[in-house]
Order: structure tokens, then C-alpha cells, then sequence
């Protein structure tokens, strides 16, 4: 059913205070986020640095941004299939395989890019 409250800064700010939230959570329970945070963090500024142009700067700092959404979204999945399925189920199992694939696919995606530009720049 669709919300009939009107969208303005309070429901902004509410969403703001979920994903804060979220993330602390993230940061709390998930040992995988809290490592792929520091690698942001170790990273991020050295794409800003390294990045010749707003396009390169874009694709090394958005594909780490991409990894912790994904990372995000696959815990988001565990705790749900965690909640309703505690015993195992292939199907849940299932689920959680492909969240965990996701996340990897967008490791390999960081690596191809940092390693483009880096192969572009130093050879």
C-alpha cells in the first residue's frame, strides 16, 4: 500500500536516522563490513589522489562504494533467512550463497578497475 504522508525534510531526516542504524549495525555485527570499511577508508582517498579526471576518481572511488552496498544488501538477506529459517534449508542456503556472490562479483569488479587505471597510468 503506497504511504499517503507527504515526503519532506522530517521523512528525509527519518531516513537518514535508519541508515545511520543500518550502519552501525553493519559496523557492529559484520566482521566483513568492518574490514571492507577500512579498506574505504585506506582507499577512497587514494583513488581521489590517483584518479586523472572526475571519470577516473568516479569508477575507483564508486566500485568501493559498491562493495559495502552489496555487503549491506547480503547481510541484510542473512539475517532475515537467519530469522525466518534457523535450521538449514537448501533454499536459504541458496539465498545466502548468491548474496555472498554478489558481494564477491563487485570485489573482482574493484580490482578490474583499480587495476586498469593503475596499468593505464604506471605502464
Amino acid at each position: 500500500m503506497p504511504s499517503t504522508e507527504p515526503r519532506g525534510p522530517r521523512q528525509i531526516l527519518r531516513a537518514l536516522v535508519w541508515s545511520a542504524k543500518g550502519l552501525r549495525a553493519a559496523w557492529s555485527h559484520e566482521a566483513s563490513f568492518r574490514l571492507e570499511g577500512y579498506l574505504l577508508v585506506l582507499l577512497f582517498p587514494l583513488g581521489l589522489w590517483l584518479g586523472d579526471g572526475a571519470v577516473e576518481k568516479a569508477v575507483l572511488c564508486g566500485s568501493l562504494i559498491l562493495v559495502l552496498s552489496a555487503e549491506l544488501l547480503n547481510s541484510a538477506i542473512e539475517a532475515v533467512v537467519d530469522k525466518v529459517s534457523p535450521e538449514f534449508h537448501e533454499l536459504a542456503g541458496r539465498a545466502k550463497d548468491m548474496g555472498s556472490a554478489a558481494v564477491f562479483l563487485l570485489m573482482l569488479n574493484v580490482m578490474l578497475c583499480w587495476g586498469l587505471v593503475l596499468w593505464q597510468h604506471f605502464h
